[in-house]
């Protein structure tokens, strides 16, 4: 009676522990659907999502002459630079460029090819879609093969003009967003 008692209540604790730690303080995990992005920057079928990233940080613009177009000027995309971070909040790596580069903090890192871009709002930089080039180093960037950028928020070429008056001059733009890492199924 005694053994049966403490393998009911062993059972018991064991299904708790598992229902709580499912739930990440009582919500169920959402798993990552790209349903609602346009077709452009949708990963293709054969891919599943191996990591989720909330990235914040700055985007770095230059005030430059326009190419092909002597005595026009235009802010310059010079890179980026962000932490990103799991959905508890935690460090996992950075991001920064250029080349445009994600690296674990395991030391693994991949740079990436743009496939597509769609607008996603006033004032925020798009969505996008990049191939994965091959991972340098062991860990969590090898065998990525695609990395969405979503739920962008800010990060586009300043207000202000960019003209002769202030050819060469850099400003940095704060940003934040999702970045989505697929790996073959």
């Amino acid at each position: 009676m005694i053994i049966r008692t403490l393998t009911v209540t062993a059972a018991a604790v064991a299904t708790l522990g598992l229902a709580a730690c499912s739930g990440m303080g009582g919500k169920p995990m959402m798993t990552y659907s790209q349903a609602s992005l346009p077709d452009a920057v949708k990963v293709p079928a054969g891919n599943r999502v191996a990591m989720e990233t909330a990235a914040a940080g700055d985007i770095t613009y230059d005030c430059r002459v326009k190419a092909g177009a002597p005595g026009q000027y235009e802010w310059f995309f010079v890179g980026p630079d962000a932490k990103l971070m799991d959905r508890s909040g935690k460090t996992v790596g950075k991001y920064f460029g250029p080349p445009a580069t994600w690296e674990s903090m395991d030391g693994s890192k991949v740079t990436a090819t743009q496939l597509a871009v769609a607008p996603n709002g006033t004032g925020n930089i798009p969505y996008q879609l990049v191939k994965a080039n091959p991972a340098m180093g062991m860990g969590a960037m090898q065998g990525v093969t695609y990395i969405q950028r979503v739920a962008t928020m800010g990060g586009t070429a300043p207000a202000m003009p960019c003209g002769a008056g202030n050819l060469g001059q850099k400003q940095v733009v704060k940003y934040t967003a999702d970045y989505i890492f697929y790996k073959a199924m």
